[in-house]
């Protein structure tokens, strides 16, 4: 072989291994990070035996803490799952057939929700018939809220219990999407067993 066809045969090489490298003229960009793969175990309830003046059905991948918050009041309790940092927040009060506080703790509760809407993109509330004849209003927040489900529940003259859940892991809410429909759908299993003392 002589040397000028070796050398043309070198410059053909290369030129096809500059094509290979450089690909069609699209210009690297980084990926996007993924989000981590959550994988939830299947819904399974215990009841609430603590002397409450309610009772409910609560996952068995819960614990039951006291709520250590300053102004916290009796059978003011939090749901709390270890597993994700998560916490429903639950606080009773007695109604002793008050109807101006029980106006007071509704309009309290829009209010606590209210908190949020700096950062909440957007915000539906509607009232639910329970299977189990009882009624509560669902608070739903959208954005990067630290909490995206909130609900109360009331007979009108004795009981009222609100809820809210947490997220405490500071993560975009894409991210959380999975654990927060995991947890509402606890949410409402407690709303459906629901029960005054």
């Amino acid at each position: 072989m002589n040397k000028t066809r070796s050398t043309s045969l070198f410059f053909v090489l290369a030129g096809f291994l500059f094509a290979a490298c450089s690909g069609s003229g699209e210009s690297y960009v980084p990926k996007p990070k993924g989000f981590n793969r959550i994988e939830f175990p299947p819904h399974e309830y215990q009841k609430l035996e603590e002397g409450h003046p309610y009772s409910f059905e609560y996952s068995k991948f819960a614990e039951i803490r006291p709520d250590t918050f300053g102004m916290s009041e009796p059978h003011w309790i939090i749901v709390y799952y270890p597993e994700y940092d998560a916490r429903i927040q639950l606080t009773y009060k007695p109604l002793n057939g008050d109807l101006d506080k029980l106006s007071k703790l509704v309009a309290d509760a829009y209010k606590l929700a209210g908190k949020h809407h700096v950062r909440a993109s957007g915000e539906t509330d509607k009232l639910v018939q329970l299977k189990n004849g009882k009624k509560a209003v669902v608070i739903e927040l959208e954005g990067e809220v630290p909490s995206h489900y909130q609900f109360y529940v009331t007979d009108t003259l004795h009981h009222y219990l609100r809820g809210a859940l947490y997220l405490m892991e500071p993560t975009l809410n894409d991210s959380l999407r999975p654990v927060v429909d995991y947890m509402k759908a606890d949410c409402r299993h407690l709303l459906e067993t629901l029960t005054w003392k």
